[in-house]
C-alpha cells in the first residue's frame, strides 16, 4: 500500500493511541510551535532518550522524584551544605523535563513535592508521626502545577527565548508555591529555598533588597540555568549568559544596594537555662535561670532576656514569682524580657491561655506584654480540630488550643537603657518576614525573639530556626536577638552578620553581647514583598502569551476525502 505525500506514520503516534505519550507529546509540539519545542523524541525523554530505560518503571521513577524533591534539604543547617542549593534542584528539573505527558510531569512535581516538605520537615516525625506523610501528600500538590510549569519551558530543545523565559518563569512559579505555603494554617514560611543562604553575605545583601523571596528566586534562577546547560546543547550559550546576567546582579547589589549606618551599641545578656528534665523541671529551670542571671552583676547589661515559656503558668500565677523576678532586675540593673505560658487575660477581655512576652523591671512587671499571635499548627492548636482531634492520639499535638494576641507591640526600655526600643517574637514566628518589618516600621530598633526547641533537640531544628534570624536582620537593617531554653542561642548585627560566640544545644549557661545599633530603612523595609508582585506579572505574562498563541492558532480544517483505494472507489470500496 503506498501513501500519497509521505510515509505510514509508525511507533506508538502511528493510529494517535490514547494512551499518555500521545497526547502530551502531541500538545507539548501544539503549543511548542513557533519556538523551537517539538516536545517528543530522544531530547524529551522518549524512548530513545538517555536514562529512559531506568526510569521506564513509574515506581522506579516516582521514587526518583522523590529523592530529587528531598535533595535541596541539604542546603540548610545542621549539613549546612549552602552552595548547594544552586544546584540541588536541577535532578528534579531535568526528570520532570523528561515526562511523556503532562499528567507524568505533574506527577513529578507532587512527588517530589512531597520529598521535599518531609525532607526539610523530617524532624516532626516524633511529634506528628505517621501524619506527616498525610501533610507532606497534601502541601505537595502545590508542585504539581510547578511540574507542569517545568515541562513546558524546559522540554524539548528549548529556544533562546524559551530559555529566558524558562529562568523567569520557573523561579517565579515556585515562589508562588513559597508564598502559598507561608500561610500560618499550612504550617508557616519554613524552609524557604533562599533561607539556606543565612550565612552567604552576597545573599544577605539581596535580602535587604527584595527579602527572602529575591534569594529564593535567585537561587532558583542558578538552578534553571544549570539545568539547561546539562538539558540541551543548543541553550547552553544562552544559559550561561543567563547565569552571568545572575552573577552581575548580585554583584551590582552588593555595590548599590543602601547598607544600614551604625549608631553605636547596646550591651543585651541571654539566659539559656539548657536541659532541665524531670519532677519539678518547670520549677527548676526557673531556678537555673534565675541563678544565671544573678552572674550578670556588675556587667552593665541594658537587657536581659529569658527564653520561650522560661516561666511555667503555675509560677507566674504566685506573687512570690513576680517578686523574684524585681528582685533580679534590681541586682542586674536591667530589665528582663521573659516569656510565660499561662492563662491569662487580655486588653479585648479575652481569657484563656496565651504565650506571652512580659517584660519585668526593678518594681515588677511593666504592664508591657506581648501575646503571641501566629501560633504552631497542631503544637499549639489543632486546626479544626472537630475533624483533626484524633491527631492528639498519634502524637504530640495540643491537647488544648492556645488563644492568640491581636497586635505586635514595641516595647520601650527605661532611660537607663536610653530608651532603646525592642520588637518581641515568639517562637517560629521568626519565619515570617512580615512580622519583624512591621516591628521595625514601628520603631523597633532591635528585634527579640524567645524560643524553645527542647522537643527537637537533637535535630536539624535548632540550627534551622536559629539560622533565621540572619535574614529578618538583615532585611530589615535591624540586629536580631534569638534566646532560646535549650539552644541554639544567638545574635546578629543589622546586616545579619553573626555577633559573638553562639550557645549551643549542650549549654546551660549565660552570654553577653555587645550588639550594634543602626539606623536607616533597607529597600526590603520600604518596598515589601516586591518580588512576590513581581514573580505574579512574569506567570501573568505567560498566561496571557500562551492565550494569545492559542488564539492564533488555525482551527483544524474539514476532514479530507476519504483515500481511494487501488482496486476500489469513495462509494464503493473494493469495487
Amino acid at each position: 500500500m503506498r501513501i500519497r505525500g509521505g510515509r505510514l506514520p509508525v511507533g506508538r503516534n502511528a493510529a494517535g493511541s490514547p494512551g499518555e505519550g500521545t497526547s502530551g507529546e502531541g500538545a507539548a509540539a501544539d503549543g511548542a510551535s513557533g519556538d523551537g519545542a517539538s516536545g517528543v523524541g530522544p531530547e524529551a525523554g522518549g524512548r530513545g532518550s538517555a536514562g529512559a530505560g531506568v526510569l521506564s518503571s513509574p515506581w522506579a521513577r516516582g521514587a526518583a522524584a522523590l529523592l530529587a524533591g528531598a535533595l535541596p534539604a541539604l542546603a540548610f543547617p545542621a549539613p549546612g551544605l549552602w552552595w548547594f542549593a544552586y544546584v540541588a534542584l536541577v535532578p528534579w528539573l531535568l526528570l520532570i523535563r523528561t515526562a511523556h505527558s503532562p499528567r507524568r510531569a505533574a506527577l513529578d512535581g507532587w512527588i517530589g513535592g512531597i520529598g521535599f516538605v518531609i525532607a526539610v520537615h523530617h524532624w516532626l516525625m516524633p511529634s506528628l508521626h505517621v501524619f506527616i506523610v498525610l501533610l507532606a501528600a497534601l502541601l505537595g500538590l502545590l508542585w504539581a502545577p510547578w511540574g507542569l510549569l517545568v515541562s513546558r519551558l524546559l522540554g524539548g530543545s528549548p529556544s533562546a527565548s524559551r530559555a529566558v523565559a524558562a529562568v523567569v518563569v520557573v523561579p517565579s512559579g515556585w515562589l508562588m508555591i513559597e508564598l502559598v505555603r507561608s500561610w500560618e494554617g499550612l504550617g508557616g514560611p519554613w524552609g524557604l529555598l533562599g533561607a539556606s543562604q543565612w550565612e552567604v553575605a552576597p545573599a544577605l545583601r539581596v535580602a535587604s533588597v527584595g527579602g527572602v523571596w529575591l534569594v529564593s528566586l535567585l537561587v532558583l534562577a542558578v538552578n534553571t540555568g544549570a539545568a539547561l546547560l546539562v538539558a540541551d546543547r543548543a541553550a547552553r550559550s544562552t544559559a550561561g549568559v543567563l547565569l552571568v546576567v545572575c552573577a552581575l546582579s548580585v554583584a551590582a547589589t552588593w555595590v548599590w544596594a543602601p547598607r544600614p549606618t551604625d549608631t553605636g551599641t547596646v550591651r543585651i545578656a541571654v539566659v539559656q537555662p539548657g536541659v532541665v528534665e524531670g519532677p519539678g523541671s518547670v520549677a527548676r529551670r526557673f531556678d537555673r535561670g534565675e541563678e544565671l542571671t544573678r552572674s550578670l552583676r556588675g556587667r552593665n547589661v541594658d537587657l536581659v532576656v529569658w527564653g520561650e515559656s522560661s516561666i511555667g503558668a503555675g509560677a507566674w500565677e504566685r506573687p512570690e514569682t513576680a517578686r523574684r523576678l524585681a528582685d533580679l532586675s534590681r541586682r542586674v540593673g536591667a530589665d528582663l524580657l521573659v516569656n510565660v505560658d499561662a492563662r491569662q487575660t487580655d486588653g479585648s477581655g479575652r481569657s484563656g491561655i496565651f504565650k506571652s512576652a512580659v517584660l519585668v523591671g526593678p518594681e515588677g512587671p511593666t504592664g508591657d506584654r506581648y501575646d503571641k499571635m501566629r501560633l504552631v499548627p497542631f503544637g499549639e492548636y489543632v486546626p479544626a480540630r472537630s475533624l483533626l482531634g484524633w491527631a492528639t492520639s498519634v502524637g504530640k499535638a495540643a491537647g488544648e488550643d492556645r488563644l492568640r494576641g491581636d497586635r505586635q507591640v514595641v516595647m520601650t526600655l527605661p532611660d537607663g537603657a536610653r530608651g532603646l526600643r525592642i520588637g518581641p517574637l515568639v517562637c517560629f514566628e521568626t519565619a515570617f518576614p512580615d512580622m519583624s518589618r512591621r516591628l521595625v516600621r514601628d520603631g523597633a530598633q532591635v528585634i527579640v525573639a524567645q524560643s524553645a526547641t527542647s522537643t527537637f533537640q537533637d535535630s536539624w531544628a535548632p540550627a534551622q530556626h536559629a539560622s533565621l534570624g540572619a535574614l529578618r536582620a538583615a532585611e530589615n537593617g535591624r540586629p536580631m536577638v534569638h534566646a532560646t531554653l535549650t539552644g541554639i542561642s544567638t545574635v546578629y548585627g543589622p546586616r545579619g552578620e553573626r555577633v559573638g560566640r553562639p550557645l549551643g544545644t549542650d549549654a546551660s549557661a549565660t552570654e553577653v553581647f555587645d550588639l550594634p545599633l543602626a539606623r536607616g530603612s533597607t529597600l526590603y523595609g520600604r518596598l515589601g514583598d516586591w518580588p512576590v508582585y513581581g514573580a505574579l506579572a512574569a506567570l501573568a505574562v505567560l498566561c496571557a502569551v500562551e492565550g494569545l498563541r492559542a488564539l492564533r492558532r488555525p482551527a483544524p480544517g474539514p476532514p479530507g476525502p476519504p483515500a481511494r483505494t487501488a482496486h476500489g472507489s469513495p462509494g464503493r470500496p473494493g469495487h
